[in-house]
């Protein structure tokens, strides 16, 4: 087994798909995240690097306030795909901005195709959502291939 740990940030949508359930549709580019802290607080980039984007669909079911499970499939270019169902359940809420919800999520891979048949792993998400439903995703995955 390989051990695979990366972090990415997917922006795009999530809107209704029938009562108590939404659609949510993110991409992300090749990327590489930086961070450096001191004495004039914590400097984060996202900086582009090279290789096939990311794809991210999901279905959404609101199971009480401010709770939810989820669902999809992340394909990571054409290295592969993971499905993914949640663990527990996500919380959602109001943030400290104005219009602006946040919330956080745990995943458990199911699956995997591509080079990533057989994954296994957890993926986390911290992520806000606008009020016009843009989506601004922060996922950080630990993956165990063959």
């Amino acid at each position: 087994m390989k051990q695979l740990v990366f972090a990415l940030q997917f922006t795009g949508t999530a809107g209704p798909a029938g009562e108590g359930k939404l659609h949510a549709s993110t991409k992300a580019a090749g990327q590489a995240l930086r961070a450096s802290f001191g004495r004039g607080g914590i400097q984060a980039v996202l900086e582009p690097a090279a290789g096939d984007g990311a794809t991210f669909e999901s279905d959404v079911e609101i199971i009480g306030e401010g709770t939810f499970l989820e669902s999809g499939t992340i394909t990571y270019g054409s290295a592969g795909s993971v499905t993914f169902k949640t663990v527990g359940h996500g919380i959602l809420g109001p943030s400290p901005m104005k219009d602006l919800q946040f919330g956080a999520v745990t995943w458990q891979v199911v699956s995997g195709q591509g080079s990533l048949a057989g994954a296994t792993g957890y993926i986390t998400s911290n992520f806000t959502v606008g009020a016009q439903g843009e989506v601004v995703d922060n996922q950080f995955a630990v993956l165990f291939v063959p």
